[in-house]
Parts: C-alpha cells; sequence; structure tokens
C-alpha cells in the first residue's frame, strides 16, 4: 500500500481537485508506479482529515482520466498498461501503408452553411469592455518592438499564461516551448498532418460520424481517412485501423458522448503498441455542466498525443486564436512548418488573450457563460420531453449542442428546415456519416434563450405534425 504524502491547502478550496492534482503528479513523476494500489478511501480520507466523499471524488476523476483504475476486491490501483510504454522509434520509420479510399460521396452531399452554426456560441455575450481593456492594456504597455515579426510559434507570453491554464484546467503536460500558437483548431491540425505526411502517407482514423466541415480539411493535409464507429463509449477501439486517430474525447461531435475511461486506457495501449499518434481536438472542454471535465488524454501520454484547442467556443471564432501542444520533436516541426507557410498569429491579439488570462478574466468569462448555457441546455431538453418524447437526447450534459435521435419516420432535412424557420441553429447528421446509422440532427442551444425554448419545441411539434403554424 502506497504512502501518499499528499499536501492540500484547505484555505484554497477545491480539496477533491488539490488531491486528484497531487495524485497525477506522482503518477507522472513516478513516485507511484504502475500497478501500485492506492488506500482506500475511508483510510485515506481520515489521514487528511477531509470526508471520504471528497477522496472518492478525486479518485474517481483519476478514473475517468485513465491514471487510475478500480475494481471489486482488488481496490484503487494505478493503471498497470503505463508500465508498457517503451522508447519511441523514430517517427517516419515505419512502412508506408496503402491508400484505405474515400469518404462515400454521400458525406459531402449536403450544401455549404455559413450562418450560425449549432456549434456556434452566444456572441452577444462576447466580453467587450473586458476584451477591450486588454487590448488598451497591451497597446500601452507593450514595446513597439513587439509588433515586429515575431517567433511563429507565437508570443512567449501567451505559451507561459496557456501552458499554465492548461496545466491547470485540463490537466495537461505541457511546457511553454512544446505549445504552438495558431489560427484556431482548424489550422492547427492541418499543421500537424503536414508535418506527419512529409516522409510517407498516412492513415488517419476518424470517428464515424464526424463533422463533414473538416473531411476536406483533413484529406487536403494529405490523411487517407478511416472511419470507425463512435457508440456510447466512444471511439471504438477494438476497431482501429491506421497510423494515428483523431479523436474528440471530452465531448464527441456530433454524438455528444465522452471517451469512458476503459476506452481512454485501451486508446493509449493502442497509440503505444504500434508507435502511432493521438491527434486530441479539446471540443467544449470548457463547458461540462454535470461534473468537472475529465483532463485531456495529453496529459496521460505527452510523448504520444497532439492536443489542439482554440478559444472559437469560449469566446469567438472570429478571434482564430488557437494552439497545438506537441512532443517535443513535432513540435519544433510543427513551428517551423507554421514559419514556412504562414508567419504567426497577430501579436496584439496574443498579447491581450495572454492579459485575459493572467488576470483572470477568462476563467470569470467561462463561470459565467457556463451557468448561462447550462441554463438554456436544460430548457431545451425539458421542452423536448414535454413536447417531443419520441425524440432520444443523446450525449452527457455538455457543450453548445445535441444530438436529436428522430422518431422512426422523420426526415432528417425536413426536420432541419423546419428548426431552422424557428431559429433553431440545426443540422442533419446523415452528411456526417460514412457508416449506417439512424436519423438525427444537430441542434445548437448556445444562442436559443431559455424563455423561447418550449416556444421553438412547440412549434417544431406542429411542423412536423403536418399542420400550419398560426
Amino acid at each position: 500500500m502506497a504512502d501518499l504524502h499528499i499536501q492540500i491547502n484547505r484555505g484554497k478550496g477545491g480539496i477533491a481537485g488539490q488531491i486528484a492534482a497531487e495524485l497525477r503528479e506522482s503518477i507522472r513523476g513516478g513516485r507511484l508506479t504502475p500497478g501500485t494500489r492506492l488506500p482506500a478511501t475511508r483510510d485515506l480520507a481520515t489521514d487528511l482529515q477531509v470526508s471520504r466523499g471528497v477522496v472518492v471524488e478525486a479518485y474517481e476523476q483519476l478514473v475517468a482520466e485513465g491514471f487510475l483504475v478500480s475494481r471489486v476486491g482488488v481496490g484503487t490501483q494505478v493503471t498497470p498498461q503505463n508500465a508498457t510504454r517503451a522508447a519511441p522509434e523514430p517517427r517516419g520509420s515505419a512502412p508506408a501503408r496503402s491508400d484505405p479510399g474515400r469518404r462515400a460521396p454521400s458525406a459531402q452531399a449536403s450544401p455549404s452553411y455559413y450562418g450560425h452554426r449549432p456549434t456556434s456560441p452566444d456572441l452577444g455575450h462576447f466580453p467587450r469592455e473586458r476584451w477591450l481593456a486588454a487590448v488598451r492594456h497591451v497597446l500601452t504597455t507593450v514595446p513597439s518592438d513587439a509588433f515586429d515579426y515575431g517567433d511563429p510559434g507565437g508570443v512567449p507570453e501567451l505559451r507561459e499564461e496557456l501552458s499554465a491554464y492548461l496545466r491547470r484546467v485540463r490537466a495537461a503536460d505541457v511546457r511553454p516551448e512544446h505549445l504552438i500558437i495558431v489560427g484556431g483548431v482548424a489550422q492547427g491540425l492541418s499543421l500537424a498532418l503536414h508535418v506527419l505526411t512529409q516522409h510517407r502517407p498516412l492513415r488517419l482514423a476518424v470517428e464515424d460520424p464526424t463533422s463533414h466541415r473538416q473531411v476536406p480539411l483533413l484529406r487536403r493535409a494529405g490523411a487517407h481517412l478511416v472511419p470507425v464507429p463512435v457508440d456510447e463509449q466512444g471511439l471504438d477501439v477494438r476497431r482501429l485501423n491506421g497510423d494515428a486517430v483523431l479523436v474528440t474525447p471530452a465531448h464527441q461531435f456530433p454524438t455528444g458522448v465522452v471517451l469512458s475511461p476503459a476506452r481512454r486506457a485501451a486508446l493509449m495501449e493502442w497509440a503505444y503498441a504500434g508507435n502511432r499518434v493521438v491527434l486530441e481536438d479539446d471540443y467544449d472542454a470548457e463547458f461540462r455542466f454535470d461534473r468537472d471535465p475529465v483532463g485531456c488524454l495529453q496529459g496521460l501520454a505527452p510523448d504520444r498525443v497532439i492536443l489542439s484547442g482554440s478559444v472559437s467556443k469560449a469566446l469567438a471564432p472570429g478571434l482564430r486564436l488557437g494552439w497545438v501542444a506537441a512532443p517535443p520533436d513535432l513540435a519544433e516541426a510543427i513551428r517551423r512548418a507554421r514559419g514556412e507557410l504562414d508567419l504567426g498569429s497577430p501579436v496584439i491579439e496574443q498579447y491581450a488573450l495572454a492579459h485575459f488570462l493572467r488576470t483572470g478574466g477568462y476563467d470569470k468569462h467561462l463561470r459565467r457563460m457556463r451557468r448561462e448555457y447550462r441554463r438554456r441546455r436544460d430548457a431545451l431538453v425539458e421542452a423536448l420531453a414535454e413536447e417531443l418524447p419520441a425524440i432520444r437526447v443523446r450525449g452527457i450534459e455538455a457543450g453548445l449542442h445535441v444530438y436529436l435521435e428522430l422518431p422512426r419516420g422523420w426526415d432528417e432535412s425536413r426536420t432541419v428546415l423546419a428548426a431552422r424557420q424557428l431559429g433553431l441553429s440545426a443540422e442533419p447528421v446523415g452528411p456526417m456519416r460514412e457508416l449506417p446509422g439512424p436519423a438525427a440532427v444537430v441542434a445548437g442551444f448556445a444562442r436559443l434563450p431559455a424563455h423561447k425554448a418550449a416556444e421553438v419545441v412547440r412549434g417544431l411539434k406542429v411542423r412536423m405534425s403536418g399542420q400550419t403554424v398560426d
């Protein structure tokens, strides 16, 4: 039984999070080795003089992240497969794979829709005054030379702040020098794939269903896509086939499921066994409503995972600010690629975001929007349960959209048209699939005020019944 030596600051609050953070760092640092059995929750609670529920919450968080496993009769222990991590082989040494083919034409059939997407935030809540204050601070304090051509990897101040933020909030294991500032997740993925496909073809496993907007981007970057089905536990790791995989483990788009602890562990085993790369899109990680969000995969395997994120959901897509956290060799290659293909992101916005993070404005805005989006989601889900109970709401309580499985006989396109006519942003799921699946739509609730939800759902009920709306 391990002696944990956990230090907690009772005046700081968030005791469960502090315990989880201490254990996480002990596992990463090797002080808790794979297979080590942890004390029972009651015993650790007694040692730390906290309630047992606090320790249970900390253990459950780390089980969800894949650092711990818990079994009846065995107790809680450090995940054993961490011991199987071998030193990485030189990248690019694997033989070239054959082209697995292209996605079915039906996946590209829907016309482009450039209006308000179901995944867009409520831009009316953009923190204009605080952002303006951050920009003013930059313009009055940053030296003139800082506005010259700089490091294509991003300004050091922002990388420092983001590194600290990702460690604190997403349980990432990242250093500032391994972060590259990019123009959003789309550019981050493009750059990563540009590097990974330089010397050999790349078979990239992708979730099915997945964003149909992302498919052309991935192909243009040189990847040959291999669809892998998603079920209630997330990506079906048993059916993985490729050199790398792109996943949205925090909140899968479009189904809204979270990658289960067992699947997270299996995915890491798959990556280490074949010297493969995991591309992690930290999609919707800021907005988990039912509990604290599960830590990112990158924190579990920083030498195998390339983490991409942005402020598009938290602040605004139009800012075009994101980041990539990669293993050291890949981080340097991505930074060079950024310099060769693009000279970097606008520096004023980078300094402004660094100031926004440093002064707590970003955290404050997220707390406010998390409460508001939860109210809006709850209102929409409750209205659907009351007016249209045959529609099944899938996925966890998170993000800016809901995944709705439609009743038998309902047509995706007709449902989407009716929803849009009522002001509810929606998209059909059919064009996002290559593999067969039930009729479903994605509906965005971020811009739907809570007091309007019942009215919109009643209107949808009337339109889908074939009646006219007064």
